[in-house]
């Protein structure tokens, strides 16, 4: 369901540049998307669901059916409160947001004013989508993993109707990409309900700040909202900065950014929920090894999948470009200045979703404390590199700060990981690590010297480019297999049940 979630959301992006290219107007929308975005993983899929899944799988393991009812209830009616206050004042402060989170805007008028009205129209997303985002903890607690990971879809098929459809009927065409993300959110909402109802948890909205649960997860979630978002906050530093570059540089970022989240969704994100509810319910349980060992499992996957999966968008980032986004407004000149944001954001690939699944390690434990004091390591660092890096690199000097910053947070989040002892490291990675090494160097070879340059790509039309794209990664990705499976690795040796390879 992740996997045709991104689906949409890639063809998403190829209506988007194709009817919006990466001008002044597409600027403007990603700078009002991204800000809503940005606090919706601070208060839905951030902060709050780290702090609420634990303490549902708690109740939902020790407490009787009301209990977890009632939690429900007030957990739904005090989130709603608190995110309705926001909206308004969202919306009300827009032009101030504007100012925050994109300062370079102040210059261009018209493009501030633009930013501002989508804005207002994108803000109440926040409170749908954290609404949506509760309603899908719940799901994935009870193990109805396919709905939440389904309802993005519903996002995507929104823009893209709003954006070939309501676009041509208003007097500004990129407005339309606004009203897209607000319809999103009441749909999105509005969809996992009927499946909440199926399981007779359906949320009665309850305002209770002093009930046991709601207290906890409160507790839990005020440096939750910091720790797990703490990439959120660099990429919102890459768009202040990003801001006073050149025109087109924020959507280069946008579109660097979405190749790369395309595998970091399919498989980090997904790894990283489904793997939080049963570590939570381990601890819980105090089934200590077994939760160690679904952690060094979900670290063997990361390294398999992420590392060959990030050499691919390095090797291939121009041609995929090229292929995905090159057709109406999006031009040549825009396929090389985002290539080179994409190499420098998929080095950090790994880095990224370690963090989602190391992350799980501590909060399915509830403890928030160790990730906020890793997370202000790991900011403060990335503020650095991007004021290192912008100067001789442009928009792919911030790219590359950000994912430099992401293996400082995840290198540390490993650390005191195995410093607490909760993290018990399996037999076999030293073989296991030999064997990815011997596969990504062959893989590498392979694209590296035989894929056409990004010169004679562009000059093909857009079936040739899909044919050859389709037919290198195949290759790449066989060759990997390959000399995975040549060199001794098998299927078996990547199941729970067995660790030592």
């Amino acid at each position: 369901m992740t996997m045709i979630s991104r689906i949409f959301g890639l063809v998403r992006d190829i209506v988007i540049a194709l009817l919006f290219g990466a001008g002044a107007g597409a600027d403007a929308f990603f700078v009002a998307f991204k800000i809503p975005n940005y606090l919706r993983r601070l208060f839905a899929e951030g902060g709050f669901s780290q702090a609420f899944v634990p303490v549902l799988s708690e109740f939902k393991s020790r407490q009787t059916q009301e209990d977890v009812q009632q939690l429900i209830d007030y957990v739904t009616g005090t989130l709603g409160m608190v995110l309705f206050v926001i909206s308004i004042i969202g919306v009300i402060a827009a032009p101030v947001l504007i100012m925050i989170f994109a300062p370079g805007f102040i210059e261009d008028e018209e493009k501030y004013n633009l930013a501002v009205s989508m804005l207002r129209i994108t803000f109440p997303y926040l409170m749908f989508i954290s609404l949506t985002a509760l309603a899908g903890g719940i799901l994935n607690t009870y193990g109805r993993f396919a709905v939440p990971a389904f309802t993005p879809v519903l996002l995507n098929i929104s823009l893209i109707i709003c954006a070939i459809w309501l676009a041509p009927l208003l007097e500004q065409p990129v407005m339309a990409l606004a009203w897209g993300v607000f319809i999103a959110g009441v749909v999105q909402l509005l969809f996992q309900l009927p499946f909440l109802l199926r399981l007779r948890l359906l949320p009665r909205p309850m305002v209770n700040r002093n009930h046991e649960g709601v207290k906890r997860i409160m507790y839990l979630m005020i440096p939750t909202l910091f720790a797990v978002s703490v990439s959120q906050i660099n990429l919102m530093v890459d768009l202040m900065i990003a801001s006073f570059l050149q025109t087109g540089s924020i959507s280069w970022l946008y579109y660097s950014d979405r190749l790369m989240e395309f595998p970091l969704g399919v498989f980090g994100i997904a790894l990283a929920t489904v793997i939080l509810p049963d570590l939570s319910r381990q601890y819980a349980e105090g089934s200590l090894d077994k939760f160690s060992s679904m952690l060094d499992w979900a670290l063997r996957w990361t390294i398999l999948v992420s590392v060959p999966a990030g050499l691919g968008l390095i090797l291939l980032a121009g041609p995929m470009l090229s292929t995905i986004f090159q057709y109406g407004e999006f031009t040549s000149r825009d396929v090389e200045m985002a290539s080179k944001s994409v190499v420098c954001y998929a080095i950090g690939l790994s880095g990224f979703i370690l963090i989602k699944v190391l992350a799980s390690g501590y909060f399915s434990r509830q403890d928030t404390r160790t990730p906020v004091k890793i997370g202000v390591v790991a900011m403060f660092s990335n503020i650095i590199l991007c004021l290192l890096l912008v100067i001789p690199l442009a928009h792919a000097g911030l790219a590359l700060a950000t994912s430099l910053a992401s293996f400082i947070n995840a290198g540390l989040l490993y650390l005191f990981l195995r410093r607490k002892k909760v993290y018990q490291v399996q037999k076999g990675w030293g073989i296991f690590l030999f064997r990815i090494l011997l596969a990504c160097i062959t893989m590498s070879m392979l694209l590296f010297f035989l894929v056409p340059d990004v010169e004679e790509w562009l000059q093909w039309n857009a079936y040739s480019r899909a044919l050859e794209l389709c037919l290198w990664i195949a290759l790449g990705g066989v060759t990997y297999c390959s000399v995975l499976w040549i060199s001794g690795l098998r299927a078996h040796h990547m199941t729970l049940e067995n660790q030592s390879i």
